[in-house]
């Protein structure tokens, strides 16, 4: 496919300027879209009298925790929601085992951080445990693995089949920066822990994409390049017929339409994001995730600009914390931290009462500790195999 040239020109990131601007970009995402969640463009443009451009309030006003029962969380105002959380609790695990992560370290390490240690809530207003916040597609973590005691490995089978697991794969990919194969496998691992079919697939690709983004160089045509390398069955697809609409447009407003049009035949949930169809979030080699399609595309759509990709994703609706929290991790880590809007960054900081960089910081010191140690483990490999062959030469 030919997909149209990108908009931004910066000075080449650094490695630590990557990851912060990866791990930041998507939280202002994630806060960014929490607030229209669930509704149609056109519900937020009636809402919002036109699209949002910012930090909003709640959808309902000063009823967010009566209006929806099933959800009494205080989305907008600049509050990230669980695709955040779920991301610093995976950088909690890598600053524990300072090394790559499977299966086992979501049950012996993700688990226990999710119901053992009250941390701020920002939608709750007040501290308690994660496992009070997620969705029910994390809680089945904590049900299949510390109380079920499965295989780690197999724990998400069974599961409800969605963008749960990779929403927050961002960290595995900053690990694996330049090495998107290596960020794919080791995504693919620790969400057997959490997913199936589609929705583990997702969180290897995405994962992908932003190790591919953290290339010297690195575009949006390079990243897509990257990731349709490797995604396999119905994601390959989606990605393909997204990303070849995705060129036609420059603008996120003329591309919302088209691009959810070109996704939805892959997309199990339906025209009504609030009543999926009966095959909605069910395994299926035929189908994808509609979040990390989208989020790609409106990655192209924007050129690579941060702020475009992040508008995109926020007013198409639907599942856009998460669609914007992976086009913002992707973005950010193409252009650094000084890509994300700082009137955005700091009051999404404040009111959420979280320190953006710390998590930053340490995955990055992670991250160079477990490149040391795969050089050391290459060069092993290649003693042992020199000597193995050395009669041959």
């Amino acid at each position: 496919m030919t997909l149209k040239t990108e908009r931004f020109t910066l000075a080449t990131p650094t490695l630590d300027d990557r990851i912060t601007g990866s791990l930041i970009g998507a939280a202002v995402g994630d806060a960014l879209g929490g607030p229209v969640e669930g509704y149609a463009p056109e519900q937020i443009a009636e809402r919002h009298g036109g699209r949002v451009h910012g930090i909003v309030g709640p959808w309902n006003g000063d009823r967010w925790g009566t209006a929806r029962p099933i959800a009494p969380y205080h989305k907008g105002d600049g509050h990230i929601t669980d695709d955040t959380l779920m991301t610093h609790a995976l950088i909690r695990v890598y600053a524990t085992v300072r090394d790559h992560l499977d299966a086992y370290a979501v049950a012996d390490h993700l688990v226990p951080d999710l119901i053992s240690t009250p941390r701020w809530i920002p939608e709750l207003e007040t501290e308690a445990l994660l496992l009070q916040r997620v969705f029910l597609a994390e809680k089945w973590l904590v049900a299949r693995l510390h109380y079920g005691h499965h295989d780690p490995r197999e724990a998400g089978t069974g599961n409800i089949v969605n963008c749960g697991a990779a929403m927050y794969m961002a960290p595995v990919g900053l690990v694996n920066a330049t090495h998107p194969e290596a960020a794919y496998a080791e995504a693919l691992d620790i969400a057997g822990a959490h997913q199936s079919s589609y929705g583990r697939e997702a969180a290897g690709v995405f994962a992908a994409a932003v190790a591919a983004a953290c290339h010297p160089g690195a575009t949006p045509t390079s990243v897509i390049d990257a990731v349709l390398a490797l995604a396999k069955d119905g994601t390959r697809t989606a990605i393909e017929a997204v990303a070849e609409v995705a060129s036609g447009y420059s603008d996120f407003e003329s591309a919302l339409a088209p691009l959810r049009a070109a996704v939805a035949p892959f997309d199990m949930v339906g025209p009504d994001y609030r009543a999926p169809s009966l095959a909605a979030r069910r395994p299926s080699r035929l189908h994808s995730i509609e979040e990390l399609p989208i989020a790609l595309g409106m990655l192209l759509v924007a050129g690579g600009d941060y702020r475009h990709t992040v508008l995109g994703s926020v007013n198409y609706g639907r599942d856009c914390d998460s669609i914007a929290t992976m086009a913002g991790a992707v973005a950010g880590a193409l252009q650094g931290e000084s890509a994300i809007p700082h009137d955005w960054a700091k009051p999404v900081a404040e009111a959420s009462r979280l320190d953006l960089h710390a998590p930053a910081r340490e995955l990055a010191l992670v991250t160079r500790e477990v490149f040391l140690l795969d050089q050391q483990r290459r060069r092993t490999h290649e003693s042992a195999f020199a000597l193995l062959t050395a009669d041959a030469q």
